[in-house]
């Protein structure tokens, strides 16, 4: 017993030399201090935050995670690339450790609960060696497509090209805010896991700690609503009623006029109903509908 508790700490452990570029990439930005921060340095910061920020929520989170929606495979691919430039790793790492921090909420088995301390949440389960490798079973209904494989396993290049371009296109300056908003984009996807589990109001009767925001579904554009998504987590829009801001899903019904998603799940009216919850559902399943990995999530192959 002795041995394999002590070989769970050394996994728990922050791989240091690996993490050394995530490390640089939050000095990077001290660049501006050289170059300059310019309007159009703002501006480009601005635009690459809430950018891949819509793809992390709309794409890693509510399609290849949640499959609140479903798309062609063109689009998908889209999806999980522009995602991807966001530097969170590969797009079936990211949705099969999310499916499993849902099965687990809150539990022993939670890969990110706060429960065992903010920085865990924050960023130490992500840098550790525990939870380096992808969960292939957890992910079969998407690790069917080679293309979604090829980019999960050179998850860097969207972030290198992204940010070559930057560089190529505007100088150092823009180059500095590039990494500046990747630096946000890190903390304002982290917040989820680290807050929202600690912070906020609850409306529905979870097993887990899962709370509400309005201040972090701002920041994140529609995933603050953690409460509403953890009581009905196969939904494209995790803000439930009129007042509950959600950018990514008014994106979604965006993309579903142009034609290119479609059939975005929503909750019934039981869910809406939620004065007359009065006891909590059970710990952390994945919806039926959500669940089952067998069906394809778009119309062709």
């Amino acid at each position: 017993m002795r041995k394999e508790t002590a070989a769970l700490r050394a996994d728990e452990r922050i791989l240091w030399r690996k993490s050394i570029p995530f490390f640089l990439v939050h000095l990077a930005p001290l660049g501006l201090l050289w170059t300059g921060l310019h309007a159009s340095d703002v501006l480009l910061c601005l635009a690459l935050y809430f950018g891949r920020m819509f793809f992390i929520t709309a794409g890693f989170h509510r399609y290849f995670s949640h499959r609140a929606f479903k798309t062609s495979r063109a689009m998908q691919f889209v999806l999980a690339f522009c995602a991807s430039s966001s530097c969170q790793k590969g797009v079936l790492w990211w949705a099969a450790h999310h499916r499993m921090h849902h099965r687990y909420s809150d539990t022993e088995l939670d890969l990110h609960s706060p429960k065992r301390g903010f920085w865990w949440s924050h960023l130490g389960w992500i840098l550790c060696r525990k939870y380096q490798a992808t969960e292939w079973d957890r992910i079969g209904d998407f690790a069917k497509y080679p293309e979604l494989v090829w980019l999960n396993k050179y998850h860097l290049v969207p972030g290198i090209a992204l940010g070559a371009a930057c560089f190529l296109l505007g100088g150092w300056s823009s180059l500095w805010a590039f990494f500046l908003s990747t630096t946000l984009l890190y903390h304002g996807t982290f917040s989820i896991n680290s807050l929202m589990h600690l912070w906020g109001k609850r409306r529905y009767p979870t097993a887990d700690t899962s709370k509400n925001s309005l201040l972090l579904a701002l920041i994140t554009m529609g995933e603050g609503w953690h409460n509403n998504h953890h009581y009905y987590q196969s939904s494209a829009n995790q803000g439930f009623f009129w007042w509950e801001v959600d950018a990514s899903y008014a994106l979604l019904l965006g993309l579903r006029k142009l034609g290119l998603v479609w059939e975005l799940r929503v909750p019934p009216q039981r869910v809406l109903d939620w004065q007359h919850l009065n006891a909590p559902i059970s710990p952390n399943p994945l919806p039926a509908n959500t669940h089952r990995q067998e069906e394809p999530s778009h119309a062709s192959p």
